[in-house]
């Protein structure tokens, strides 16, 4: 049988993405081979325990509600994790995928909203971003900067137009509590990008703690 190593399971609101505010249930998977400065997930980094594919989606089954949202830690680490949301998609789940961008995504099934993190300078992990990832987002997907201070703001502009990305697909976060939600803000419409400010919404409702 297929297995995953799971760290846990639970159901929240939607915190990021444009899916922001919709009842989900989150599938956090053990494991990542980053380290991000500001990793907010680290107890994923090893706690977890092993389940069947089929037990996992048992547990999804008993929150009533479409979304599933599949993180980590980074779950493209664990090979099994395709399989699980191939599975999910052909129940007729809305499936999406958290994933840090040192992987590559080319085998994620294609009704799979795929939320990719670039990883920016502050990160310390934007050496591993594997950028043959960009010429694979769907317009479904959705492509993700964290910034930290302006050096990561500028660097993600340089990237967008490097890439000739499409603004209406990018998210700006600021990293919890370093970074002002406003002076992101500002940088954004200073610069008319056509960009998605986005605050983390589970953290505003809760704060930074896990099962949320």
């Amino acid at each position: 049988m297929s297995t995953l190593r799971i760290n846990e399971i639970f159901y929240s609101i939607q915190g990021e993405s444009s899916r922001i505010g919709m009842p989900t249930v989150f599938v956090r998977l053990t494991g990542c081979p980053m380290r991000c400065t500001y990793c907010d997930t680290a107890y994923a980094f090893h706690e977890g325990q092993q389940q069947e594919i089929e037990e996992v989606i048992q547990e999804i089954k008993k929150f009533d509600t479409n979304y599933v949202t599949v993180t980590g830690g980074e779950p493209l680490a664990q090979k099994n994790c395709i399989d699980l949301m191939n599975q999910l998609c052909e129940l007729g789940y809305q499936v999406s995928l958290e994933t840090g961008g040192a992987l590559d995504i080319k085998d994620v099934h294609a009704k799979v909203k795929i939320i990719l993190d670039v990883k920016t300078p502050k990160s310390n992990e934007d050496k591993n971003n594997f950028w043959p990832n960009l010429a694979n987002i769907r317009a479904n997907d959705e492509i993700k900067f964290v910034i930290q201070d302006y050096e990561d703001f500028s660097w993600s502009i340089d990237i967008i137009e490097k890439y000739q990305l499409n603004q209406s697909q990018i998210l700006f976060s600021p990293v919890h509590n370093v970074l002002a939600n406003k002076q992101l803000a500002e940088w954004i419409l200073k610069h008319q990008l056509n960009v998605r400010l986005q605050l983390q919404l589970h953290k505003i409702l809760w704060g930074e703690k896990k099962g949320v």
